[in-house]
């Protein structure tokens, strides 16, 4: 399974590079927002830091923008920043002509804010490089979240879609690891979710025995 960081602060996304090779990138507007600076100017410097790799940025079109020519337009300007840019089209119909378009134009596209297998399937039909099915909005609204995944999966597998599947709005570790059990490709998170993922408490507490029995023991 690969992890993509969910963010647009460049000092998080260099750290996760770093400390634990992060697949790839996914962005919103609201991770722009928080970044401080603006869109363009925050996307290139992003663009930069995975520039000569094949990790994917995902970058998400103006969500003003509800017609499939806009759409095409916005994508392309995007896309020709940078190679390692995915476009992200929100998952409502003229998105699904657009994403045939730029599919033929070599204009990877993930179909974000999915939220049914059957806007799943139409996006993989489509031709989505990427598909982005939502899972922790979900879960915060009391719905089931485990059985849609599966099902995603299934339709992807059964008719062999060659979509990747990026699970989204990803909250703990028990999240993806289920993601990771029913065959997602991918899941995005925030840096500190993954930090808290790697961390456990009996682990701490297993160093802090060995510390003791270490230093009670003679090194030669």
């Amino acid at each position: 399974m690969k992890f993509f960081l969910d963010s647009a602060k460049v000092d998080e996304i260099a750290y996760a590079l770093d400390a634990f090779d992060i697949d790839g990138v996914t962005t919103n507007p609201r991770h722009v927002q928080a970044a401080g600076k603006p869109f363009l100017t925050t996307i290139r410097e992003i663009a930069e830091l995975v520039a000569g790799t094949d990790k994917p940025v995902s970058v998400e079109v103006n969500p003003h923008i509800m017609d499939t020519d806009g759409m095409v337009a916005e994508a392309r300007k995007l896309a020709a920043i940078s190679p390692n840019f995915v476009i992200k089209l929100q998952c409502v119909e003229p998105a699904f002509k657009a994403i045939r378009i730029l599919k033929e134009e070599g204009i990877r596209v993930n179909c974000t804010l999915i939220f049914s297998p059957m806007q799943a399937l139409q996006a993989m039909r489509s031709g989505a490089y990427f598909i982005s099915p939502f899972i922790g909005w979900k879960e915060a609204n009391a719905e089931e979240t485990r059985g849609f995944v599966d099902e995603v999966v299934t339709i992807r597998d059964n008719y062999g879609f060659e979509s990747e599947i990026i699970v989204a709005a990803v909250r703990n570790a028990r999240q993806i690891a289920e993601a990771a059990v029913l065959g997602a490709d991918i899941v995005t998170a925030g840096l500190a979710v993954y930090q808290a993922g790697f961390d456990h408490p009996y682990t701490r507490d297993g160093i802090r025995k060995f510390s003791e029995f270490w230093d009670q023991t003679d090194y030669e």
